[in-house]
């Protein structure tokens, strides 16, 4: 076995690691900064993403032998699969993006001597492109949902149903074009419904109650 002070100081491999972290650097920055920020301006989670997206590559390269990457790679994504952080769940699309970032840092992170560089950079493309159009030319017009309380119960019956939406659009400036009523508090007079919406046309961002 080999002690500490045997390790040489540059290893042959220097070159191509520090070739991996810059392209891992560079792709994963397209996708969380410039990609994912612009539409949900959660720095919670660009802070989130960095760190795991950098610690996983590092972890994942540095073990050093291709099968324990892999399966360390496919146990990353099973052990995010099943908490989903309890303690705060993630939503879906958050979800993903980790998921994207976490795939982003393995592929760049595994060392195979079959893969040419070329082929490393033009996956790493591939998934940016696809995470782009996506999120900003195929699914711009999805539409997004919050779950709200709401005092004025008589607007709640079926016959009242276009005075409801009618009522939401002029208090809260938003294209809703669905809403379904949820618990109903008659003590109160409070009922909680959900209402769909398409997201603002002026740059505004609005966040999904799930991410809060």
């Amino acid at each position: 076995m080999m002690l500490f002070n045997q390790m040489p100081i540059i290893s042959d491999h220097l070159f191509s690691f520090l070739l991996r972290i810059l392209l891992n650097l560079v792709f994963t920055l397209i996708v969380i900064r410039f990609i994912y920020y612009p539409k949900t301006r959660r720095k919670d989670y660009l802070f989130t993403y960095f760190l795991i997206g950098n610690v996983i590559f590092f972890m994942v390269y540095l073990l050093g032998d291709a099968q324990i990457n892999l399966g360390f790679a496919f146990g990353m994504f099973a052990i995010f699969g099943i908490i989903r952080y309890r303690t705060n769940p993630i939503p879906t699309k958050e979800m993903t993006y980790l998921f994207v970032v976490i795939a982003l840092s393995v592929i760049n992170a595994v060392t195979n001597d079959k893969l040419s560089v070329f082929e490393v950079v033009l996956s790493n493309i591939i998934i940016v492109f696809i995470t782009y159009a996506l999120e900003n030319i195929w699914l711009t017009n999805q539409d997004l949902s919050k779950t709200i309380n709401f005092e004025r119960i008589e607007l709640i019956k079926p016959n009242r149903y276009d005075d409801l939406i009618t009522d939401l659009r002029e208090r809260t400036g938003l294209d809703i074009h669905k809403v379904e009523i949820g618990s109903i508090d008659f003590l109160r007079d409070v009922v909680k419904i959900r209402i769909f919406f398409y997201p603002p046309q002026n740059g505004g961002h609005i966040i999904d109650e799930d991410s809060l």
